[in-house]
C-alpha cells in the first residue's frame, strides 16, 4: 500500500510543476494539428489516386 501512496505522491508532485498551455496556446495548436491532418489526407488521397491510375493503366 505505501507503493501506491509514493506513486500517487510522486504524480501529484509531478503534475504540479507541469506548465499548461494557455487557451490561446491551445486553440492554435489545435488548429495546427487539424491543419497537419488534412493535409496528409490530401497527400495520400492524391498518392492514392495516382497508385489506382497507374495500376488501371497496367492491368
Amino acid at each position: 500500500m505505501s507503493k501506491i501512496k509514493g506513486f500517487l505522491g510522486g504524480v501529484s508532485r509531478e503534475m504540479k510543476a507541469v506548465t499548461w498551455p494557455t487557451s490561446k496556446e491551445l486553440k492554435r495548436n489545435t488548429i495546427i494539428v487539424f491543419g497537419v491532418c488534412l493535409l496528409f489526407t490530401i497527400f495520400f488521397m492524391v498518392v492514392d489516386f495516382g497508385i489506382d491510375s497507374i495500376l488501371d493503366l497496367i492491368l
